[in-house]
């Protein structure tokens, strides 16, 4: 593995990690673990995780100077005990301005405001459909099945005009 030169323009990576963890028996050491632990076809169970990678760009722009107790501290992420990750404040308000800085751009004013319209006239039409889905549902509680009266009177009517034909002839 190599780190890239620079950031691709549009922040876009396709790069995955791929995080394999298995149980051992205790007494296990570092030393004792080889690849063929983590092998499946030896009948052990591996558990497999990919692990996107997203960049992020720097705030806009960046601050000359540095607030709070952590002077020359770089902003870190570390895994808490149930696997999540955990970042350093500074880390969540540089990203959270830099999105605040995303959400004040007309294009992005835009394309909010016509996704919201989309939502609603998706909503209204959700609406209209479930009202004909009842009406529709009490039409058919009101026909009980069967063959309607009309369609009786009908077929009776030509079986009488068949037999007047038939019997005249």
């Amino acid at each position: 593995m190599q780190a890239q030169k620079e950031a691709p323009p549009d922040l876009q990576c396709k790069d995955k990690f791929l995080l394999q963890s298995v149980v051992v028996g205790p007494g296990v050491t570092t030393e004792n673990i080889k690849p063929d632990v983590f092998n499946k076809e030896s009948g052990n169970r591996v558990e497999e995780c990919k692990l996107r990678v997203s960049y992020v760009p720097p705030p806009q722009p960046p601050s000359p100077v540095r607030e709070g107790s952590g002077e020359g501290s770089s902003p870190r992420a570390s895994l808490s005990d149930n696997g999540t990750v955990n970042q350093i404040p500074d880390y969540n308000s540089m990203s959270r301005a830099y999105v605040d800085s995303l959400e004040n751009t007309p294009e992005v004013k835009a394309l909010i405001s016509k996704l919201s319209e989309e939502k609603n006239i998706a909503i209204q039409l959700n609406n209209k459909l479930m009202q004909e889905l009842e009406l529709l549902r009490r039409q058919g509680n009101r026909n009980h099945g069967g063959i309607p009266f009309i369609y009786v009177v009908i077929v009776g009517l030509i079986g009488i005009l068949l037999g007047y034909l038939l019997k005249r002839t």
